[in-house]
């Protein structure tokens, strides 16, 4: 009967050989000479008894059976990374939390607090996963999520963070564009639009009174990140998040000509499935970033 669960270094042999496509590149990453990795392979493929490679212009390459197998092992070496070192940092009082973030907010507000939080938790470890729009608290590697929305994801806890607070932001008063001196005033101007937030500008304008406008008309982008560039080019208008944008506005990059925004009903949330709301790294993580919110509000 063939071995179901071979050797942790065949596995990484594989996985390393598959990612660049050369034993002597492989070679190199594992420090381990080429006939060493070549062997490694081809000590895999006895075990299982299938074609992991094959060699197509002076390059190896996945066999359709070794694509799959690949997609498996990389998870599962992640995977065991992720407890090895979640085993590691906890052992003294302390953890890792696997965490997703949209990317503006990310960088916006939340990565520019971290100092804080590192100061305040020294022992626990924070380990980003790529943001996929969406979430899966399936996944062994992803413990909470900051997402945006009104609050509404099936099978999780939500709790509000920031975001309601929403700014109408122009180009910058030195940039010699027209100035917007009242509501109205938008209909001369390029509205840009969030692709995820299209009823903004009709909120807005039913706040301000303003009317006579298409608020349904113009450029689309798909992050508050770009709407704050494109109105930093002299694009149009944009409506953004005032946590989003208000270190922009005190730099002078952008201006913010009407004081009076508008509250929406769609925020930033803390998401976490309430199964993992025991682990100690996240109550000192929701803990933390209610308290910041708090501060910053108050």
């Amino acid at each position: 009967m063939k071995c179901l669960q071979p050797p942790i270094h065949l596995l990484k042999a594989f996985t390393a050989t598959a990612r660049f496509g050369s034993v002597s590149r492989a070679s190199e990453a594992l420090h381990l000479t080429q006939s060493a990795v070549s062997k490694q392979i081809s000590e895999l493929e006895q075990m299982t008894g299938v074609l992991l490679f094959e060699r197509i212009r002076q390059r190896l390459t996945l066999t359709p059976a070794g694509v799959r197998y690949e997609a498996a092992i990389r998870a599962l070496l992640a995977q065991l990374e992720a407890a090895t070192l979640d085993l590691i940092t906890s052992s003294d009082g302390g953890g890792a939390l696997h965490l997703s973030t949209l990317p503006t907010f990310g960088a916006k507000w939340l990565i520019p607090r971290l100092p804080a939080f590192q100061k305040a938790h020294p022992r626990i470890a924070l380990h980003f996963v790529p943001y996929l729009q969406g979430y899966d608290f399936q996944r062994a590697d992803l413990d909470c999520s900051i997402l945006f929305g009104n609050g509404n994801w099936p099978g999780t806890v939500a709790d509000y963070l920031t975001g309601r607070d929403v700014v109408l932001i122009a180009p910058s008063a030195g940039s010699g564009r027209p100035r917007l001196r009242k509501a109205q005033d938008i209909a001369a101007f390029t509205l840009l639009q969030h692709v995820s937030v299209p009823h903004a500008w009709s909120h807005w304008c039913a706040a301000h009174g303003v009317s006579g406008v298409n608020a349904l008309v113009g450029p689309q982008l798909d992050q508050f990140h770009s709407l704050i560039r494109a109105v930093m080019a002299g694009m149009g208008l944009a409506l953004v998040p005032h946590c989003l944008v208000k270190d922009d506005i005190a730099a002078g990059l952008v201006s913010a000509p009407l004081k009076d925004g508008y509250m929406d009903d769609m925020g930033y949330y803390l998401c976490y499935p309430e199964s993992r709301s025991h682990l100690k790294p996240l109550i000192s993580f929701r803990q933390w970033l209610l308290d910041s919110v708090n501060k910053v509000d108050g």
